[in-house]
């Protein structure tokens, strides 16, 4: 019988280093642009008439909740860095298994497999 692989080697934590700060610099690029919409649209707000306040402001609130949101996503890039580092990058938190490699390719910062994803949600839905 084989053993179960329980943590990912450093070869294969270095190609998930290199997807993580891939999409940590991509994201980090697209927050500046989200914040230079923002402040652009500040700086139009002069200009604006009247009957455009309504959407100047829904504008601004969608440009804030995708700021949060990007903000948020390159936290936990960062976190899955910290991870790397200190060897639990990989394992979900909740069963301990490892998550599959073709999960993390997809979802790199993610804490926990699938299966337990949905055991999170199944639950939120019970205590409903």
């Amino acid at each position: 019988m084989s053993e179960q692989k329980t943590r990912y080697t450093k070869e294969e934590l270095e190609e998930f280093r290199k997807i993580i700060e891939d999409k940590l610099r991509r994201a980090r690029q697209d927050l500046e642009e989200l914040r230079e919409s923002l402040r652009s649209t500040n700086e139009e707000d002069h200009f604006v008439e009247f009957m455009d306040i309504g959407a100047s402001l829904y504008e601004k609130e969608q440009l804030g909740y995708m700021i949060h949101r990007m903000e948020r996503f390159i936290n936990d890039l960062e976190r899955a860095l910290v991870r790397i580092e200190n060897g639990t990058y990989g394992i979900c938190k909740v069963t301990g298994k490892l998550i599959p490699k073709e999960r993390l390719r997809l979802v790199p910062h993610t804490e926990m497999t699938v299966e337990a994803k949905k055991q999170q949600y199944t639950k939120r839905l019970e205590d409903e």
